[in-house]
């Protein structure tokens, strides 16, 4: 990824768009608009899209000493935010997913520091925290049992496994951040945050009202490697920042009805969506993506869609309490993983433009960003939308 330019500055969100409608239309990925309406005016989106559009697993039960404190806490929490590839394996061991085992890990981390411990969410904190105590904050367990090659009954365990993997994954971008900020100078990555987010607030005007968001997702990117979620496809470059999306989401839901707010807090009404593996394994569940004639995604696609049944039932209001077992998604390779989610990104750029022309009068206020949160919160709402897992393309820390 080190051959990637950053998208020029004032273009970042643009880019977001543009890259991922080239990269889906380059990779002849589909979006059926009949399927978008299809959903926009089932019983299982119209009773629920205004309860589930407020951003899940936002509020955590703590007391903070000061705004800026939460801000840090958030902004690790969306730092930390990728590992749906490995939602299987933790929800065996936890029976919960990867997200809530990153809520736990950074809510343990506010509540064990400690003067003799040290501040877990500081810069120091960050670059100091063992793979051991990840796991143990994380409530996972690393080893793998196996039996002994020569002797009989006796069981080993070892490092090693998905689970493993994620542990080191999370350390590796805890390491990498602390490591950053101390350089520039940041005691926590909440003080970057409140710097970029006053910076995009003197960018705004009337000619420009998005500057902030753009700016904000920019210095994220520009300073922590964990932030710059793109890649190389076919030769071009596609830009997703789906955690910094997620933050400013994030902020705008935790900060934007305070008055006076703390810190400048950016509108998100023209974010593009925060793709990931669950969201693009869902859409493709519920025919709104389809792969069929993508020459690089076409072996998949058999595997990875829905029956006209499934979709009938996914879309019916009367399943909502449903049981379903979660299973692990399609493994695909990264570049077939930014493929299918610039396409998510640009499928859902239509689902407002779908809602206006629909006859039957859809009232709903459908737009991006809360389609955005929908998507997210119908998964943990119901076990039938999180049964088919998310797509799984291993060892990233983007999504």
């Amino acid at each position: 990824m080190s051959d990637i330019q950053l998208p020029a500055s004032g273009s970042y969100v643009s880019s977001i768009r543009e890259s991922s409608q080239k990269l889906c239309q380059a990779s002849q990925i589909s979006i059926r608009n009949e399927s978008i309406e299809r959903l926009l005016l089932s019983n299982a989106f119209k009773s629920t899209y205004d309860r589930l559009t407020t951003l899940p697993g936002v509020a955590l039960p703590l007391n903070f000493a000061s705004p800026l404190d939460e801000l840090n806490l958030l902004s690790i929490l969306a730092l930390l935010s990728f590992g749906s590839s490995y939602d299987a394996p933790v929800r065996e061991q936890t029976g919960h997913g990867a997200f809530n085992a990153i809520r736990a890990l950074v809510f343990s981390m506010y509540i064990t520091s400690t003067p003799s411990e040290g501040d877990h969410l500081s810069a120091e904190g960050m670059k100091a925290m063992s793979s051991s105590k990840v796991a143990e904050l994380m409530g996972v367990n690393m080893h793998v049992e196996k039996p002994h090659d020569t002797i009989p009954g006796v069981v080993l365990g070892s490092l090693e496994g998905p689970v493993f993997d994620f542990v080191q994954l999370v350390t590796g971008v805890l390491h990498e951040t602390g490591a950053v900020l101390l350089d520039a100078g940041y005691p926590n990555l909440g003080f970057l945050v409140v710097e970029a987010l006053k910076e995009g607030e003197k960018a705004k005007s009337s000619a420009h009202p998005d500057a902030d968001i753009d700016i904000v997702i920019e210095r994220l990117a520009r300073a922590l490697p964990a932030f710059r979620d793109m890649t190389i496809v076919d030769g071009d470059p596609v830009y997703i920042f789906s955690k910094a999306i997620y933050l400013l989401n994030v902020i705008h839901t935790r900060f934007g009805s305070k008055s006076p707010s703390p810190f400048p807090v950016p509108g998100v009404q023209n974010l593009p969506i925060s793709a990931d593996g669950a969201n693009s394994s869902l859409l493709l569940h519920l025919d709104i993506l389809d792969l069929s004639l993508s020459p690089s995604m076409a072996t998949i696609s058999s595997s990875i869609v829905s029956d006209e049944a499934t979709v009938k039932s996914l879309l019916d209001q009367s399943n909502e309490g449903a049981q379903a077992q979660v299973r692990e998604g399609v493994l695909l390779d990264l570049q077939q993983a930014y493929r299918l989610r610039a396409a998510v990104v640009t499928a859902c750029e239509r689902f407002p433009e779908v809602a206006k022309n629909l006859l039957e009068g859809l009232t709903l206020d459908i737009t991006v960003p809360r389609i955005n949160v929908w998507l997210q919160s119908i998964q943990k709402e119901r076990s039938d939308y999180r049964a088919f897992g998310a797509i799984v393309a291993k060892d990233h820390v983007f999504f």
